[in-house]
């Protein structure tokens, strides 16, 4: 039971109610007594007529203008409302003591670990939270407020240090611990995003932590505002498209329409007309109709899987980007071009090419910049930011709030090998939200094909030892990681073996920055 009593303020008024607690043996659990002159007391709840005696003998104290039942103590409230506040916070927030003990953490912080908060509560901060000195922050005289990098969960987090103080009663204050609240780099660049959103950059929505994903943005950049043909190669789901549409919104054509034509979804007949368009007549049409060429006029028209495309578009194609000009199909007068093109491929055209399956001429002509997308695998240290960016926007799209991904399967996700590259991860998280009850992600709501890679490094009908086959085998695998872990230590970490024992494995095969590119 609890009590709000409304006085006056006159010394030993206290007293006087203690004093009545103690003539009915009430025990005390806890007195508060707040600025605005409110005495509020916690005590086991009493019988009723008990209660009917207490009551008036309260309020016949002098001082006393009032007095009622309250469902909470002030400091219940606060701490009720501070733990509400902390478990919608989506991101980590610890409190800790003057050492750093762990004395309250939210719920983004124990999903994150996949640790009930009791396993956590006196624990230091400085085991789960690494990459700062806690010990050497809150030693010092006067902590000040600080931001720094910090890594948890092995993934890397902006880490706010709020040291708490509180009165000592005169003009000075005593800390009492601090608050350290993290932020990952994709949360940040949302809310930076959210901040600047009228001055967005078409390349800004990429995530470039690996060095490969890095480089072909890189590279996408630079070619963008060119008005040549650009070729983007790709393993299908690796985002081609994005990047294309991205090229043309960095162009000095984003103000034209960006149009795109799947050359593997269409029968060459119909593929034709949407490309060219028809003339009044054709196909016993009436009127006419602009194909995709016109209406892309001032902008760019992506031909998307151009491999696929038939041998006789892949000649009227030809035709259109030596001569600048083209037909409706059925028409007889020529239409000049105005389209920037931009082709994209999962498939190698230059053995197409070599097999005869590619026209050579159009392969040149459409292959004068050129880019790279890498595959999923390629850009693992991507994985986690991409997969908490899909979990935002699938999230918003769901009306629901974003959900967490628990250690187990972030280390799930960076090992799949994702054979379907970004849209199968973005395509697996949307699935998990869906049907997800909670608030956390576990490696058993990731529903993926069990894929183990196939080794495609030895013929069966090899010739050679098997030391030799190791050999290439270990080669190309030094090869594959150096780019990624550039330094004998970092390798040798990553792999499990001594320093000098990869120091000497890449001095024999002769691998260094200088023979692989970074």
């Amino acid at each position: 039971m609890r009590l709000e009593i409304s006085c006056q303020d006159r010394l030993g008024i206290t007293q006087d109610v203690l004093d009545i607690l103690v003539a009915h043996n009430i025990d005390l659990r806890g007195i508060e007594i707040d600025e605005g002159g409110k005495i509020f007391l916690n005590f086991p709840n009493i019988e009723f007529a008990d209660f009917q005696h207490l009551m008036p003998k309260i309020r016949r104290i002098n001082g006393i203008d009032d007095v009622k039942t309250t469902p909470f103590m002030p400091g219940e409230r606060e701490r009720n409302q501070l733990a509400a506040i902390l478990r919608t916070l989506p991101d980590p927030v610890f409190s800790v003591d003057v050492r750093g003990a762990i004395l309250m953490c939210n719920d983004a912080v124990t999903s994150s670990l996949e640790m009930p908060f009791i396993e956590l509560e006196a624990t230091e901060i400085s085991e789960w939270v690494k990459g700062f000195n806690f010990h050497r922050w809150l030693e010092a005289g006067a902590p000040q407020a600080q931001t720094t990098k910090v890594q948890f969960v092995q993934q890397d987090y902006l880490a706010d240090l709020l040291p708490i103080v509180v009165p000592d009663g005169g003009e000075n204050t005593i800390l009492a611990g601090a608050v350290v609240m993290l932020k990952s780099e994709i949360r940040l660049g949302q809310q930076f995003t959210a901040f600047h959103q009228t001055e967005s950059n078409s390349f800004d929505r990429f995530v470039t932590h690996s060095p490969a994903m890095h480089k072909a943005i890189n590279d996408a950049k630079r070619v963008a505002d060119l008005d040549a043909p650009i070729l983007i190669f790709g393993e299908t789901g690796t985002g081609k498209e994005m990047i294309a549409r991205a090229c043309h919104q960095a162009s000095r054509r984003s103000s034209g329409e960006f149009l795109a034509l799947n050359c593997a979804s269409l029968p060459d007949s119909v593929a034709e007309s949407e490309l060219f368009g028809y003339a009044a007549g054709a196909f016993n049409q009436p009127v006419g109709k602009a194909g995709l060429l016109e209406l892309a006029a001032g902008g760019t028209l992506l031909l998307d899987e151009i491999a696929d495309m038939s041998p006789q578009l892949q000649a009227k194609l030809l035709r259109v980007l030596e001569n600048g000009e083209y037909r409706r199909v059925g028409g007889d007068k020529p239409v000049s071009v105005d389209v920037r093109f931009i082709c994209t491929t999962c498939r190698d055209l230059g053995q197409l090419v070599e097999e005869g399956k590619f026209r050579k001429e159009l392969y040149y002509r459409l292959n004068v910049l050129s880019l790279v997308v890498p595959s999923l695998k390629e850009r693992r240290a991507d994985i986690v930011a991409l997969a908490e960016s899909f979990i935002v926007q699938h999230s918003n799209k769901l009306g629901r709030r974003p959900a967490k991904l628990s250690k187990s399967c972030v280390e799930y996700l960076q090992l799949y090998p994702w054979p379907g590259n970004v849209r199968q991860l973005q395509n697996a998280l949307y699935r998990a939200l869906s049907l997800l009850d909670g608030n956390e992600i576990t490696k058993e709501d990731i529903q993926l094909p069990s894929c183990t890679p196939s080794l495609s490094y030895i013929d069966e009908n090899f010739e050679g030892t098997l030391d030799e086959e190791v050999k290439k085998f270990e080669k190309d695998l030094l090869r594959r990681l150096y780019p990624s872990y550039p330094s004998t230590r970092q390798l040798a970490k990553k792999l499990g073996l001594s320093h000098t024992a990869i120091a000497n494995k890449l001095r024999e095969y002769g691998i260094n920055k200088a023979t692989v590119k970074l």
